[in-house]
């Protein structure tokens, strides 16, 4: 049997193969056309002579043959075409000018003979051509002839109705105009008039109801029944330019048509005016879901009928608007977005289905964006209570979020509005290929419902602060759940972990404004965060956060007993020892170096606090140091041992500024010690090393600062002192024939020598008479030249002696 399609669908079929011999039909036409001007310009071209070395019916040779050969710039149907149109756009002007300049040298019955002759020969004159074949010719007349009728309405005006309203005359002179140039087109096939009757048409009704004086509601009406009537033109026509005409035509008016119901609709007063205009969103809703049914694109009918569950929800909630109290036209959208994915359990078409959910999609998308600013001020808003902490607990959360800052308007149902769009993605995310992504999204979203419900719902502060710790343990749960039921890390898990880790933040902000609740918030994070480590997989979140949190905690604690910061800074320092034991039993984890991190910021911390109090900065420098000490006992933490030499040097320093002393023996002495025993070490571990590497630095250290501290000294103990150590080091290096030492020792030695001499060979500098000066310095020099050579020799042996030396 055969299977016949619906008659709709047939017609449907049946245009689409004729649109497609028209276009087939076309493609032939230019090429026989070629042809035609090919076989002419053969037939056309002269002849070779005889003899000119040309076999007959051979190709031409020579330059006089190529450019007989030459292809023309252009076709015989492009000149025809120019000339054609050319012809007609100067037919026309000539005729405007006779009708709007030339007019009144004529009488009534000469004007209507003049102007009726020529439209009547302009529309006739195409028949005939039509006949012969001409269509180019033919086309280009009738454009003639169609600006004669718009002149013949305007003469009709002049002559017979010049009492009309001009906008209604228009009207009725639009419609009567398009008719004609319909039946005319589609009498004689012509190419041009269906398109501009089709533009044409969609005036008519706008201009009547502007000349009857129509109100905004009627107007709207009127746009939208023209874009129904050019959304219908669209769909039946065949010719490509009527359709492009009529969809144009159709989305303009359209559109304003919308947006003018829209603002009608949103901005009506009273629930009687807010129908009406819903009403004609509906109409275009209709309209729109009409044309995407029949449309034979498939984006053209998703995108009509998402337009369609748009206008359905905007007339739906602006009549809602007005009838309900202002916070709820949110969640009235939401819900009226909702019953538009009941289309999916329809027997529409699939297109038609999917752009209702796109359409309910966006709708979801408005109400959370709408939600947004009361989400960030919920978020960011108790870093406020950083600045002025401990003021005295406000009566409300609202109040210690938005302090000194208008909270936004209509936000009491923000927590239901992230709530709906939640629980819709957690429903939907059961039935999609994309479902971590989806429910990492609808967690975000409940959090955020949660989070704002204390500051919608303006409850009271301490409300607020157990609601936010709730959120946290509830994150922490999830995270611990998610990973034991996929087996692994998963995103919903690591989302979880870090909005616990952002509400805590944001918990420990709101809770500055008591004293009260700063330590018991402190207290239970630390405590909360603290047991949540014990899971290796969020410990490199939930360690660190534990340690922020009690380094927070320490602080208040001081802050609360009235301790001074640089006291207070003895409590934070327990912090880098717990972190420091926590990083020894967790030895190859991936939470090791968090850990020590936040440990190090809390040594730090410390150390910023004990600013002020000298003492208190050494005792919080030697106990970082002692910290830094026993992690350099760990294998692969060798290299902190620097730095806890650096602390307990920079400790001893601080602690003998601030006993005021000025020696500086005593600050060089405590680098010089452990710097010679380090040396010591490193030369029993690899006798390559140079004495200079491993004794030079710590030697430096004191007999450099010391011998300039002796240059200026009067007193003669620090020379003394000075040039015993210099001595014992120089013995001590020639006794081990070590350069370093031997070097150091000697030249500290013979400068502190000629430091305590200066005074006596001044004295006799003075004694002497003043040749003798330069006498010894000549003696000495002709001595020095007569022994140079044997000096030279001795400064040889005294280098290589020294190199000799370890």
């Amino acid at each position: 049997m055969t299977n016949l399609p619906p008659p709709a669908e047939e017609l449907r079929i049946l245009d689409a193969e004729l649109r497609r011999l028209d276009l087939r039909r076309a493609v032939l036409l230019r090429r026989r056309a070629w042809l035609v001007h090919t076989l002419r310009a053969a037939a056309a071209a002269p002849q070779p002579a005889q003899g000119t070395g040309a076999a007959p019916g051979g190709p031409p040779a020579g330059p006089a043959a190529g450019a007989a050969a030459r292809r023309p710039e252009t076709t015989a149907p492009g000149v025809q075409n120019v000339l054609l149109v050319l012809g007609g756009v100067l037919l026309t002007i000539a005729a405007i000018a006779f009708t709007l300049v030339s007019w009144g040298h004529l009488g009534i019955a000469g004007r209507s003979l003049v102007l009726g002759a020529l439209t009547v020969g302009a529309l006739g004159a195409p028949v005939t051509l039509l006949r012969r074949g001409l269509r180019a010719t033919a086309e280009a007349v009738s454009g003639l002839a169609t600006a004669l009728t718009v002149l013949d309405a305007y003469a009709l005006h002049e002559v017979a109705f010049t009492g009309a309203d001009g906008v209604g005359y228009t009207a009725a002179a639009s419609a009567v105009l398009a008719a004609l140039w319909a039946a005319y087109g589609v009498r004689l096939g012509l190419f041009h008039p269906l398109p501009l009757a089709v533009a044409t048409a969609h005036l008519p009704l706008l201009l009547w109801a502007i000349a009857v004086g129509a109100g905004p509601l009627p107007l709207t009406a009127v746009l939208l029944a023209t874009a129904a009537g050019g959304s219908a033109v669209a769909l039946r026509a065949v010719s490509a330019p009527v359709r492009v005409v009529a969809v144009v035509g159709a989305l303009g008016t359209g559109a304003v048509g919308v947006l003018s119901a829209g603002w009608l609709c949103w901005s009506a007063s009273e629930p009687g005016s807010a129908a009406r205009a819903a009403a004609l969103l509906v109409v275009a809703a209709a309209v729109a879901l009409v044309t995407g049914r029949f449309a034979p694109n498939r984006e053209v009918a998703v995108a009509a009928a998402a337009a369609a569950g748009l206008c359905l929800v905007a007339g739906s909630a602006g009549v809602l608007r007005v009838s309900v109290p202002g916070e709820w036209t949110v969640p009235g959208c939401q819900l009226f977005a909702i019953l538009l994915l009941a289309a999916e359990r329809t027997s529409l078409p699939l297109p038609l289905r999917q752009g209702l959910v796109r359409a309910a999609v966006a709708v979801q998308g408005f109400a959370v964006l709408w939600a947004v600013p009361l989400v960030a001020g919920s978020v960011l808003g108790p870093a406020v209570q950083a600045v002025t902490p401990w003021s005295g607990a406000p009566r409300t959360v609202r109040d210690a979020v938005f302090a000194g800052v208008p909270a936004p308007a209509h936000a009491s149902t923000v927590p239901l509005v992230l709530a709906v769009v939640a629980a819709a993605l957690v429903v939907a995310g059961r039935r999609t290929p994309r479902r971590p992504a989806v429910m990492v999204v609808a967690l975000v979203l409940g959090w955020a419902a949660v989070l704002v419900l204390p500051v919608a719902l303006q409850l009271p502060y301490t409300a607020g602060l157990v609601t936010q710790a709730a959120v946290v343990v509830a994150a922490l749960g999830l995270a611990v759940r998610s990973d034991r039921a996929d087996g692994g890390p998963s995103p919903l898990a690591l989302t979880a972990l870090l909005l616990a880790l952002l509400t805590s933040v944001d918990l420990a902000l709101l809770s500055l404004a008591s004293e009260s609740a700063t330590i018991g918030v402190l207290v239970t994070l630390t405590v909360l965060f603290g047991a949540a480590g014990r899971r290796p997989r969020h410990a490199p979140f939930t360690v660190p956060a534990a340690l922020a949190h009690a380094t927070a905690l320490a602080c208040a604690l001081g802050a609360s007993a009235g301790l001074r910061p640089s006291h207070t800074a003895l409590l934070v320092l327990v912090v880098p020892a717990v972190a420091a034991l926590i990083a020894s039993r967790s030895r190859g984890s991936r939470a090791t170096v968090p850990v020590e991190v936040a440990g190090a910021a809390a040594g730090l911390l410390a150390l910023a606090l004990a600013v002020p109090d000298p003492p208190m900065l050494a005792m919080a420098l030697s106990l970082n140091g002692v910290v830094a000490a026993a992690t350099a006992l760990r294998p692969e933490r060798r290299a902190v041992g620097w730095a806890a030499a650096v602390l307990l040097l920079a400790a001893a320093w601080v602690r003998l500024a601030a006993w005021e002393v000025g020696t500086p023996e005593a600050y060089t002495l405590p680098v010089t010690g452990p710097a010679l025993v380090v040396g010591y070490l490193r030369r029993r571990r690899d006798t390559a090393v140079s004495s200079w590497t491993a004794y030079g630095p710590g030697l430096a250290a004191t007999l450099v600062p010391s011998l300039l501290a002796a240059w200026d000294d009067q007193h003669w103990l620090r020379p003394l002192l000075l040039g015993v150590a210099a001595l014992a080091v120089t013995l001590v290096g020639a006794r081990l024939r070590l350069q370093a030492p031997l070097v150091l020792g000697a030249g500290v030695l013979a400068l502190v020598a000629l430091h305590e001499l200066a005074p006596y060979l001044t004295q006799v500098v003075g004694a002497l008479p003043r040749w003798v000066p330069p006498a010894l310095a000549g003696l000495v020099l002709l001595v020095l030249g007569a022994t140079y050579e044997h000096r030279l020799r001795d400064a040889r042996r005294l280098r290589e002696a020294l190199g000799r030396l370890r």
